[in-house]
């Protein structure tokens, strides 16, 4: 990998990892404060659409943290090309609205770097089988 590349890739995993890791000080030092945080999918759940900006984006991580307790999560593929990362994986949760468990289910992440801090993390995820347990 070029410069670049690595670290842009370095980045995104380091950043993960913090979150994985309920890290908020770490997290918010790879973020850039014009960040851009956006998650595809079922929109009758609270945690989808778009926060702009370190605080709207712990806001947003606090209604998702009210509403889903990840129980499991695997990477299983990840690549990068200059400033952008992508990441593809499975993981389930349970949803503390209705308490019942989602099941595994796929997720894919592209996200972008600037300067050494995230500046794009764009989610997707099968909102379908989260939805069916949160609506339970």
């Amino acid at each position: 990998m070029d410069t670049v590349t690595q670290e842009s890739f370095d980045t995104v995993m380091a950043f993960m990892g913090a979150m994985g890791a309920g890290d908020m000080e770490k997290m918010r030092a790879l973020m850039a404060d014009d960040m851009v945080w956006h998650n595809e999918g079922d929109e009758s759940l609270p945690w989808i659409g778009e926060a702009r900006g370190k605080e709207a984006i712990f806001d947003f991580l606090g209604v998702f943290g009210q509403n889903f307790q990840t129980t499991a999560w695997d990477n299983t593929d990840a690549f990068a090309a200059g400033d952008t990362v992508a990441v593809f994986g499975k993981m389930s949760g349970i949803t503390t609205k209705s308490g019942k468990g989602t099941g595994p289910f796929t997720f894919a992440l592209r996200a972008k770097v600037r300067d050494g801090q995230v500046v794009l993390w764009h989610w997707f995820e099968d909102s379908f089988a989260v939805s069916q347990a949160y609506h339970g």
